[in-house]
Protein backbone atom coordinates (compact mmCIF):
# COMPACT_ATOMS: atom_id res chain seq x y z
CA UNK A 1 0.00 0.00 0.00
CA UNK A 2 1.29 3.46 -0.89
CA UNK A 3 1.37 6.44 1.48
CA UNK A 4 2.82 9.91 0.93
CA UNK A 5 4.41 12.29 3.43
CA UNK A 6 5.98 15.74 3.57
CA UNK A 7 7.01 15.91 7.22
CA UNK A 8 10.51 17.15 6.38
CA UNK A 9 8.95 20.59 5.86
CA UNK A 10 8.63 21.71 9.48
CA UNK A 11 7.09 25.12 9.97
CA UNK A 12 8.95 27.57 12.24
CA UNK A 13 6.07 28.01 14.67
CA UNK A 14 6.36 30.23 17.74
CA UNK A 15 6.88 28.63 21.14
CA UNK A 16 3.65 27.32 22.63
CA UNK A 17 1.82 27.09 19.30
CA UNK A 18 -1.02 24.60 19.66
CA UNK A 19 -0.52 22.87 16.32
CA UNK A 20 1.37 19.58 16.95
CA UNK A 21 3.67 19.65 13.92
CA UNK A 22 5.77 16.74 15.25
CA UNK A 23 2.90 14.29 14.81
CA UNK A 24 3.56 13.86 11.08
CA UNK A 25 7.13 12.62 11.47
CA UNK A 26 6.13 10.49 14.46
CA UNK A 27 3.32 8.86 12.48
CA UNK A 28 5.66 8.07 9.60
CA UNK A 29 8.13 6.49 12.03
CA UNK A 30 5.38 4.36 13.60
CA UNK A 31 4.14 3.16 10.22
CA UNK A 32 7.67 2.32 9.08
CA UNK A 33 8.20 0.32 12.28
CA UNK A 34 4.86 -1.47 12.58
CA UNK A 35 3.40 -1.63 9.06
CA UNK A 36 6.30 -2.66 6.81
CA UNK A 37 3.88 -3.40 3.98
CA UNK A 38 3.15 0.31 3.61
CA UNK A 39 5.45 1.90 1.02
CA UNK A 40 6.31 5.43 2.15
CA UNK A 41 7.01 8.09 -0.49
CA UNK A 42 8.02 11.74 -0.35
CA UNK A 43 5.05 13.79 -1.56
CA UNK A 44 5.53 15.66 -4.84
CA UNK A 45 4.67 19.38 -4.86
CA UNK A 46 1.38 20.20 -6.56
CA UNK A 47 1.98 22.42 -9.61
CA UNK A 48 0.08 25.65 -10.18
CA UNK A 49 -2.07 23.98 -12.83
CA UNK A 50 -3.40 21.53 -10.24
CA UNK A 51 -3.94 24.16 -7.55
CA UNK A 52 -5.76 26.37 -10.08
CA UNK A 53 -8.40 23.67 -10.59
CA UNK A 54 -9.79 24.91 -7.25
CA UNK A 55 -7.90 27.96 -5.99
CA UNK A 56 -7.82 31.50 -7.38
CA UNK A 57 -4.60 32.59 -9.13
CA UNK A 58 -4.20 35.56 -6.79
CA UNK A 59 -4.35 33.34 -3.73
CA UNK A 60 -1.89 30.80 -5.16
CA UNK A 61 0.53 33.62 -5.94
CA UNK A 62 0.17 35.17 -2.49
CA UNK A 63 1.00 31.86 -0.79
CA UNK A 64 3.95 31.19 -3.05
CA UNK A 65 5.40 34.69 -2.94
CA UNK A 66 4.87 35.39 0.74
CA UNK A 67 2.54 38.31 0.13
CA UNK A 68 -0.35 36.98 2.20
CA UNK A 69 -1.79 39.80 4.28
CA UNK A 70 -1.30 39.52 8.06
CA UNK A 71 -5.04 38.96 8.51
CA UNK A 72 -4.94 36.09 6.01
CA UNK A 73 -2.04 34.52 7.89
CA UNK A 74 -3.92 34.86 11.17
CA UNK A 75 -6.97 33.15 9.65
CA UNK A 76 -4.81 30.26 8.51
CA UNK A 77 -3.10 30.09 11.91
CA UNK A 78 0.45 29.81 10.54
CA UNK A 79 2.90 32.61 9.84
CA UNK A 80 4.10 32.58 6.25
CA UNK A 81 7.44 30.95 5.50
CA UNK A 82 8.96 29.17 2.53
CA UNK A 83 8.46 25.90 4.41
CA UNK A 84 4.78 26.73 4.90
CA UNK A 85 4.27 27.33 1.17
CA UNK A 86 6.22 24.21 0.21
CA UNK A 87 4.44 22.01 2.74
CA UNK A 88 1.05 23.25 1.55
CA UNK A 89 1.89 22.30 -2.04
CA UNK A 90 3.19 18.90 -1.04
CA UNK A 91 0.17 18.17 1.14
CA UNK A 92 -1.93 18.60 -1.99
CA UNK A 93 0.55 16.65 -4.13
CA UNK A 94 0.39 13.77 -1.66
CA UNK A 95 -3.37 13.42 -1.98
CA UNK A 96 -3.25 13.72 -5.77
CA UNK A 97 -0.58 11.00 -5.95
CA UNK A 98 -2.51 8.78 -3.52
CA UNK A 99 -5.66 9.23 -5.61
CA UNK A 100 -3.97 7.92 -8.75
CA UNK A 101 -2.73 4.86 -6.86
CA UNK A 102 -6.09 4.24 -5.17
CA UNK A 103 -7.84 4.14 -8.54
CA UNK A 104 -5.41 1.35 -9.51
CA UNK A 105 -5.08 -0.56 -6.24
CA UNK A 106 -8.15 0.26 -4.17
CA UNK A 107 -6.62 2.07 -1.18
CA UNK A 108 -3.84 4.64 -0.74
CA UNK A 109 -3.34 7.71 1.39
CA UNK A 110 -1.67 10.83 2.69
CA UNK A 111 -0.03 10.90 6.13
CA UNK A 112 -1.25 14.49 6.40
CA UNK A 113 -3.88 16.25 4.26
CA UNK A 114 -7.55 16.65 4.92
CA UNK A 115 -7.16 20.43 4.83
CA UNK A 116 -10.88 20.98 4.58
CA UNK A 117 -11.14 24.54 5.94
CA UNK A 118 -9.36 26.04 2.91
CA UNK A 119 -11.63 27.93 0.51
CA UNK A 120 -10.94 28.70 -3.14
CA UNK A 121 -9.58 32.16 -2.31
CA UNK A 122 -8.29 31.87 1.25
CA UNK A 123 -7.03 29.53 3.91
CA UNK A 124 -8.39 28.95 7.40
CA UNK A 125 -8.01 26.76 10.45
CA UNK A 126 -4.48 25.46 9.78
CA UNK A 127 -5.42 24.76 6.15
CA UNK A 128 -3.70 26.56 3.26
CA UNK A 129 -4.82 24.70 0.12
CA UNK A 130 -7.70 22.20 0.00
CA UNK A 131 -5.95 18.96 -0.92
CA UNK A 132 -9.07 16.82 -1.28
CA UNK A 133 -10.82 19.36 -3.49
CA UNK A 134 -7.80 19.68 -5.78
CA UNK A 135 -7.32 15.92 -5.96
CA UNK A 136 -10.99 15.39 -6.78
CA UNK A 137 -10.81 17.91 -9.60
CA UNK A 138 -7.56 16.45 -10.93
CA UNK A 139 -8.99 12.91 -10.95
CA UNK A 140 -12.11 14.17 -12.72
CA UNK A 141 -9.94 15.84 -15.35
CA UNK A 142 -7.93 12.65 -15.88
CA UNK A 143 -10.93 10.31 -15.90
CA UNK A 144 -11.46 10.23 -19.71
CA UNK A 145 -7.78 9.37 -20.23
CA UNK A 146 -7.96 6.70 -17.56
CA UNK A 147 -11.02 5.21 -19.26
CA UNK A 148 -9.41 5.59 -22.72
CA UNK A 149 -12.50 7.36 -23.96
CA UNK A 150 -13.45 10.97 -24.50
CA UNK A 151 -17.02 9.86 -23.74
CA UNK A 152 -16.21 8.26 -20.42
CA UNK A 153 -18.63 10.53 -18.57
CA UNK A 154 -17.82 12.26 -15.31
CA UNK A 155 -16.12 10.78 -12.27
CA UNK A 156 -18.50 10.99 -9.33
CA UNK A 157 -16.74 11.53 -6.01
CA UNK A 158 -17.81 11.27 -2.37
CA UNK A 159 -16.05 13.08 0.47
CA UNK A 160 -16.61 11.40 3.84
CA UNK A 161 -15.35 13.96 6.34
CA UNK A 162 -15.15 12.60 9.88
CA UNK A 163 -12.87 15.26 11.31
CA UNK A 164 -14.56 16.75 14.38
CA UNK A 165 -14.80 20.13 12.62
CA UNK A 166 -17.12 20.73 9.68
CA UNK A 167 -15.47 20.63 6.27
CA UNK A 168 -16.64 24.14 5.47
CA UNK A 169 -14.14 24.94 2.72
CA UNK A 170 -14.85 21.69 0.90
CA UNK A 171 -18.60 22.22 1.24
CA UNK A 172 -18.38 25.71 -0.25
CA UNK A 173 -16.10 24.67 -3.12
CA UNK A 174 -18.46 21.89 -4.24
CA UNK A 175 -21.79 23.54 -3.44
CA UNK A 176 -24.24 22.87 -6.26
CA UNK A 177 -21.91 20.38 -7.97
CA UNK A 178 -23.74 17.09 -8.43
CA UNK A 179 -20.51 15.25 -9.29
CA UNK A 180 -19.14 15.60 -5.73
CA UNK A 181 -21.12 14.55 -2.66
CA UNK A 182 -19.90 16.09 0.59
CA UNK A 183 -20.72 14.39 3.90
CA UNK A 184 -19.55 15.98 7.16
CA UNK A 185 -20.10 14.49 10.63
CA UNK A 186 -18.94 17.08 13.16
CA UNK A 187 -19.40 18.82 16.48
CA UNK A 188 -22.34 21.22 16.30
CA UNK A 189 -20.76 23.80 18.63
CA UNK A 190 -17.21 23.53 17.37
CA UNK A 191 -15.21 25.47 14.80
CA UNK A 192 -16.20 26.75 12.27
CA UNK A 193 -18.92 28.54 14.14
CA UNK A 194 -20.65 29.63 10.92
CA UNK A 195 -21.12 26.40 9.01
CA UNK A 196 -21.39 25.99 5.26
CA UNK A 197 -23.96 23.65 3.68
CA UNK A 198 -22.66 20.20 2.75
CA UNK A 199 -24.76 17.72 0.80
CA UNK A 200 -25.21 15.95 4.13
CA UNK A 201 -24.33 17.56 7.46
CA UNK A 202 -24.65 15.67 10.74
CA UNK A 203 -24.32 17.91 13.81
CA UNK A 204 -23.27 16.14 17.01
CA UNK A 205 -23.64 17.46 20.58
CA UNK A 206 -20.71 18.06 22.90
CA UNK A 207 -19.74 14.88 24.74
CA UNK A 208 -21.09 12.53 22.05
CA UNK A 209 -19.66 9.06 22.72
CA UNK A 210 -19.11 5.87 20.78
CA UNK A 211 -22.63 4.49 20.63
CA UNK A 212 -24.41 7.65 19.55
CA UNK A 213 -21.65 8.54 17.11
CA UNK A 214 -21.72 5.16 15.39
CA UNK A 215 -25.51 5.22 15.10
CA UNK A 216 -25.27 8.65 13.46
CA UNK A 217 -22.51 7.42 11.14
CA UNK A 218 -24.46 4.32 10.11
CA UNK A 219 -27.42 6.49 9.21
CA UNK A 220 -25.23 8.94 7.30
CA UNK A 221 -23.54 6.18 5.30
CA UNK A 222 -26.92 4.69 4.46
CA UNK A 223 -28.10 8.08 3.20
CA UNK A 224 -24.89 8.49 1.22
CA UNK A 225 -25.45 5.13 -0.45
CA UNK A 226 -29.01 6.06 -1.32
CA UNK A 227 -28.09 9.43 -2.78
CA UNK A 228 -24.74 8.90 -4.44
CA UNK A 229 -22.89 6.26 -6.48
CA UNK A 230 -19.29 7.44 -6.38
CA UNK A 231 -16.36 5.96 -8.27
CA UNK A 232 -13.89 7.41 -5.75
CA UNK A 233 -14.10 8.19 -2.03
CA UNK A 234 -11.97 10.60 -0.03
CA UNK A 235 -11.99 9.78 3.68
CA UNK A 236 -10.90 12.43 6.20
CA UNK A 237 -10.09 10.27 9.21
CA UNK A 238 -9.63 12.96 11.83
CA UNK A 239 -8.35 11.75 15.20
CA UNK A 240 -9.94 14.75 16.92
CA UNK A 241 -13.29 13.15 17.87
CA UNK A 242 -11.24 11.30 20.52
CA UNK A 243 -12.13 12.07 24.14
CA UNK A 244 -8.58 13.26 24.83
CA UNK A 245 -8.43 15.82 22.03
CA UNK A 246 -7.86 19.44 23.10
CA UNK A 247 -10.02 20.86 20.30
CA UNK A 248 -12.58 18.08 19.84
CA UNK A 249 -15.37 18.33 22.46
CA UNK A 250 -16.59 14.82 21.59
CA UNK A 251 -15.87 11.67 23.62
CA UNK A 252 -15.00 8.77 21.35
CA UNK A 253 -12.71 6.04 22.64
CA UNK A 254 -9.95 4.44 20.59
CA UNK A 255 -12.26 1.47 20.04
CA UNK A 256 -14.95 3.83 18.80
CA UNK A 257 -12.58 5.49 16.36
CA UNK A 258 -11.47 2.14 14.99
CA UNK A 259 -15.10 1.05 14.61
CA UNK A 260 -15.73 4.30 12.73
CA UNK A 261 -12.84 3.61 10.37
CA UNK A 262 -13.99 0.06 9.71
CA UNK A 263 -17.48 1.23 8.83
CA UNK A 264 -16.14 3.68 6.23
CA UNK A 265 -13.70 1.22 4.66
CA UNK A 266 -16.35 -1.51 4.64
CA UNK A 267 -18.87 0.84 3.00
CA UNK A 268 -16.42 1.53 0.19
CA UNK A 269 -15.28 -2.10 -0.07
CA UNK A 270 -18.81 -3.47 -0.38
CA UNK A 271 -19.32 -1.17 -3.36
CA UNK A 272 -15.77 -1.74 -4.69
CA UNK A 273 -15.14 2.00 -4.61
CA UNK A 274 -11.45 3.02 -4.33
CA UNK A 275 -10.69 5.04 -1.21
CA UNK A 276 -8.10 7.73 -0.44
CA UNK A 277 -7.45 8.27 3.26
CA UNK A 278 -6.14 11.53 4.74
CA UNK A 279 -5.41 12.29 8.38
CA UNK A 280 -7.09 15.68 8.88
CA UNK A 281 -7.09 16.90 12.51
CA UNK A 282 -5.70 15.53 15.75
CA UNK A 283 -4.68 17.64 18.76
CA UNK A 284 -4.44 15.23 21.66
CA UNK A 285 -3.64 16.53 25.11
CA UNK A 286 -1.34 13.53 25.05
CA UNK A 287 0.08 13.33 21.54
CA UNK A 288 0.31 9.56 21.95
CA UNK A 289 -3.50 9.43 21.79
CA UNK A 290 -3.48 11.12 18.39
CA UNK A 291 -0.73 8.85 17.09
CA UNK A 292 -2.50 5.72 18.37
CA UNK A 293 -5.71 6.74 16.60
CA UNK A 294 -3.90 7.52 13.36
CA UNK A 295 -1.87 4.33 13.39
CA UNK A 296 -5.05 2.34 13.96
CA UNK A 297 -6.56 4.01 10.89
CA UNK A 298 -3.58 2.91 8.81
CA UNK A 299 -3.81 -0.61 10.17
CA UNK A 300 -7.43 -0.79 9.01
CA UNK A 301 -6.45 0.74 5.67
CA UNK A 302 -3.75 -1.91 5.23
CA UNK A 303 -6.24 -4.70 5.92
CA UNK A 304 -8.64 -3.39 3.30
CA UNK A 305 -5.81 -2.84 0.85
CA UNK A 306 -5.06 -6.55 1.21
CA UNK A 307 -8.67 -7.38 0.38
CA UNK A 308 -8.37 -5.31 -2.78
CA UNK A 309 -5.16 -7.06 -3.81
CA UNK A 310 -6.76 -10.47 -3.33
CA UNK A 311 -9.73 -9.43 -5.46
CA UNK A 312 -7.92 -7.68 -8.31
CA UNK A 313 -7.26 -9.75 -11.46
Amino acid sequence: MHAYYADEFVLPLPAGHRFPMAKYRMLRDRIAERLPGVALHVAPPAPDDDLALVHSPDYIFAVQSGTLAPAAQREIGFPWSEAMAQRARRSVGATVAASRIALQQGVAGNLAGGTHHAYADRGSGFCVFNDVAVAARRMQAEWPLRQHSARAGRLNVAVIDLDVHQGNGTARIFQGDESVFTLSLHGARNFPFRKEVSDLDVDLPDGCGDDDYLVALDDALQQLGNRCSPALVFYLAGADPHAGDRLGRLALSHAGLEARDRRVFEWAWQRRVPLVVTMAGGYGRDLEDTLAAQLATWQVAWQYHQRWQNALP
